[in-house]
C-alpha cells in the first residue's frame, strides 16, 4: 500500500468537504499529527491541532510511563475554539477504536464541538467500539501479529512499514 496515494486521496476529500463549509483539523500524536500538518500546509490553512491520547488510555496501566515518554514529545494543542467547532480528527491507522474514544475523551476536555468527523489513512476493520471513518485512504488487511507503523522521510514524504507486534 502507498501511504503517499492515500494521502493524496484524503486530501482530495478535504477539498470537496471545504464546500460544506469551514472545519478545524486535530491529529493523533504522532501520525494523525504529522498528516494534519501536511493537509493544513497543502490546503493553506492557518493552522493545525494535536492530540495527545496518553492520559486517556484504556491501557495506560499495563504501558505506564513508556506511553507518556513516547508521546511526550507532542502535547495536546488546539490553537482554537473547540467550543461549537466542526472538528475532522485525524489518525494514521483505524484498529479497535480505543485510541478514537481516548482522543475524543481529550477533545471534549477542551471543549464542546459542534461535530466531529473522523479521517485515516488506513482502516484495518477488527472493532472493539462503534467507531467508523468518515474518510478513508484504504480499507487493508493485516495479520494480527503485525501492526502497520506510518513513517515520515526528512522531505515530509510518507510510508507505512510492517512490524512484529510485541
Amino acid at each position: 500500500m502507498n501511504a503517499e496515494l492515500l494521502y493524496k486521496k484524503l486530501l482530495e476529500a478535504l477539498r470537496t468537504r471545504s464546500q460544506q463549509g469551514p472545519y478545524e483539523l486535530a491529529g493523533l500524536a504522532m501520525g494523525g499529527a504529522w498528516i494534519a500538518e501536511r493537509l493544513a500546509k497543502d490546503l493553506g490553512l492557518p493552522h493545525f491541532g494535536v492530540i495527545n491520547v496518553a492520559f486517556h488510555r484504556d491501557d495506560y496501566a499495563e504501558k505506564g510511563m513508556t506511553a507518556l515518554r513516547t508521546a511526550s514529545t507532542m502535547t495536546t494543542h488546539l490553537p482554537f475554539d473547540v467550543n461549537g467547532a466542526n472538528i475532522i480528527l485525524i489518525d494514521d491507522v483505524l484498529l479497535t477504536g480505543r485510541t478514537v474514544r481516548a482522543a475524543l475523551n481529550e477533545l471534549f476536555d477542551f471543549g464542546r464541538p459542534a461535530q466531529v468527523e473522523l479521517m485515516v489513512l488506513a482502516d484495518r476493520g477488527n472493532r472493539e467500539l462503534p467507531v467508523c471513518a468518515n474518510f478513508v485512504g484504504e480499507q487493508v488487511q493485516v495479520p494480527d501479529n503485525q501492526i502497520l507503523v506510518l513513517e515520515k522521510d526528512a522531505a515530509g514524504k510518507f510510508s507505512f512499514e510492517l512490524e512484529e507486534r510485541e
